[in-house]
Parts: C-alpha cells; sequence; structure tokens
C-alpha cells in the first residue's frame, strides 16, 4: 500500500501519517517527488485502519500496490533512484555510466594497461573478475584477493571506480574492502541468502538478471536486497537463454523500457555476455543506450585472443575507443552524457 500525501503537506502532517503506520508495527519508505511526497507501506496492511488513515490532514489519496515487489516498483517510488558508485560516477539520471576492463583480472600488467585505457576513453568503472564462476572446474578461476589488490591499485591509479562479482556470503567482506560495486552474477539471482546479505553490506550491488529469469523474478530478487536495508540496486540485462544459437545468449533490449515503466531502479546493459560474439558487442550496446539504459559493462582485452576468459567477446582497444565515439553521439541525441565528461 502507498499513501500519497497532498502537494501541500507539511511536515508535521507527514509525521504525522509515519507515526501512525509506525503504531501498527508496519514499516514506513519515503519518497519525496517533485509535486507529491509518497509514503509506502510494507508488512501486514490488515493491522492499520485505512479509513482513519485517509482522513489524516495531508493524505491525498491510499493505493494498493499489486506487484509482489514493492520496493523495487515506480508505484512506490515514482522518481527514479540514481546510484552512486565511488567518488566520481552515479549511474542513473542523465549520465550513462561506462563499466570497462578484462572478464577476469591475469596480471599487472594486463589490469594497468585496460584501467589506463578505459579511462582515458572516458569510462568511469573499472570491470574485472577476481573470483570466476566457470562452466568447467578446469577453468581459469581467478586471482581470488590477489586479483582485487592488482585491480584496485590500477583503478586508483587512473582516477576508476571498481566492480567485481562477489559469488558467495563469505566472499563479501573480502571484495567490499576493494570494489566500490558487488556484482550478483546471473548464476546467483536467486541466491537468497547472499542477496540478503548483500542488503547489509553497505556498498551498492549491480544485480545480473539470470539466464532464464522473468522480468519479475529479476525484481523479486532486487526486492531481497532493497528489503534489507540497501537501496542502491543497479539493474543489469545480460542476456537471457532461448532457442536462438547464433549468439552466446539473447539480449533482451525490450527489458529496458520494460524495467522503466514498472521500476525505479537504474538498468544497465552487458551486451559482452549478451551476445558473446566480438563483432556483435559494439552494435548491441549502441542500440541498448538509445533504448535508455543507464549504462553498458564492456569487457576490453588488450589481446582478446590470448584472454584466459572469454576473449571472443572481448573487445580490442581501438575497437572500445571507437564505440565509446559513437555511443557518446547517440547519448548526446537523446539528452544525456555518456562516461567521463
Amino acid at each position: 500500500m502507498i499513501v500519497i500525501c497532498e502537494a501541500k503537506a507539511t511536515e508535521e502532517q507527514i509525521n504525522s501519517v509515519r507515526q501512525k503506520i509506525q503504531s501498527a508495527g508496519l514499516e514506513v519508505h519515503r519518497s519525496d517527488g517533485a509535486e507529491y511526497t509518497v509514503i509506502g507501506v510494507v508488512g501486514d496492511i490488515k493491522r492499520l485502519d485505512s479509513g482513519a488513515l485517509q482522513t489524516m490532514p495531508g493524505v491525498r489519496e491510499i493505493v494498493r500496490v499489486t506487484s509482489p515487489y514493492k520496493l523495487a516498483s515506480r508505484e512506490f517510488h515514482p522518481e527514479d533512484t540514481v546510484v552512486r558508485v565511488g567518488e566520481n560516477c552515479q549511474v542513473g539520471g542523465t549520465d550513462v555510466a561506462v563499466m570497462a576492463g578484462p572478464c577476469a583480472v591475469e596480471d599487472d600488467e594486463q589490469i594497468e594497461a585496460c584501467a589506463e585505457y578505459v579511462a582515458a576513453s572516458g569510462a568511469q568503472i573499472l570491470r574485472g573478475g577476481a573470483y570466476k564462476p566457470r562452466s568447467s572446474p578446469y577453468s581459469f578461476q581467478g586471482l581470488e584477493e590477489e586479483g582485487l589488490k592488482k585491480m584496485r591499485l590500477a583503478a586508483d591509479r587512473h582516477g576508476l571506480a571498481v566492480v567485481t562479482e562477489v559469488m558467495s556470503s563469505e566472499q563479501i567482506a573480502t571484495v567490499a574492502e576493494y570494489a566500490d560495486l558487488l556484482q550478483v552474477g546471473a548464476r546467483n539471482m536467486q541466491n537468497y541468502q547472499l542477496l540478503k546479505d548483500l542488503g547489509r553490506a553497505g556498498k551498492p550491488v549491480l544485480l545480473k538478471r539470470g539466464m532464464s529469469a522473468t522480468i519479475q523474478e529479476w525484481l523479486m530478487s532486487a526486492e531481497y536486497i532493497l528489503n534489507a536495508g540497501n537501496p542502491d540496486v543497479v539493474l543489469c540485462e545480460r542476456g537471457i537463454r532461448t532457442f536462438e544459437t547464433a549468439t552466446r545468449n539473447t539480449l533482451d533490449l525490450s527489458a529496458i523500457p520494460v524495467i522503466k515503466q514498472m521500476s525505479h531502479l537504474p538498468i544497465i546493459a552487458d551486451p559482452s555476455h549478451g551476445v558473446g560474439i566480438r563483432r556483435y558487442v559494439a552494435p548491441m550496446a549502441r542500440a541498448a543506450i538509445a533504448a535508455g539504459a543507464d549504462g553498458v559493462i564492456i569487457e576490453v582485452h588488450p589481446n582478446p585472443d590470448k584472454a584466459l576468459s572469454d576473449g571472443p567477446q572481448s573487445l580490442t582497444f581501438d575497437e572500445f575507443s571507437l564505440l565509446m565515439n559513437r555511443c557518446r553521439i547517440i547519448a548526446t541525441t537523446i539528452g544525456r552524457r555518456l562516461g567521463k565528461h
């Protein structure tokens, strides 16, 4: 349920409404919009006298929320959420964030070269894997904490924030020590204990869509993080599993405007995993920005053919630079700004 306050409702009236709801043992979530203040109510609303609430000074309307996700819904939070990552980047609003780097941190030289180049091209966030969930137990699994250290040092040298994946609750403290944005991979989208623990981690979370998840299931996963107390959630469309075999996954660009209508949370696209083939990454990145994505996350490697992970979908430095130039034009055309300014 949401309570919409009158446009001219005073702070005293709004606080009285909050106290009335809290006295019934329910949670209150306030959202201040351009015209109205919206108070979201979470809990067993049968314990609340909605009739008495409706007649309180400052109350304009009471609306029942029908979606199973409450905190992630546009009804609860009409204004777009903007998530700040590190000191100099935000995801949402007029900016289009760019996260770029290798699939996996391999050594000092590789991550340093990537950080230097993506920063010079306008990216704000360095991506890279230190803990790698791989389909095969024989594939490269990442450098773990040593990889986190290398990525943090390279990012700091070039003024970048860091995004990297956390695979389990036990890793949260370690990853949070080095990263500014904690990524939940597609395989962990419905790892509810991990989501709840990330809700208490005190760092923004990048939540990737599960490979077979519906949009509602995806938003329900976001709800776990929000409900645990973390409002800073960024959604990531990374492709879903379909019958098509021409690409690694099917990048669902329609999810971008759908999420924008259903939720206030920012959404970015991952065309690298979405298609899995280098030549298709740039066109899909451009299309995602045109569709309204709040950012893109791109895999970049100094020598993709020798990459230890996901080389076939990683862009070369020159390809990434060209992509940034073209995406910047698209962003400007639709009234937004891309990357560092």
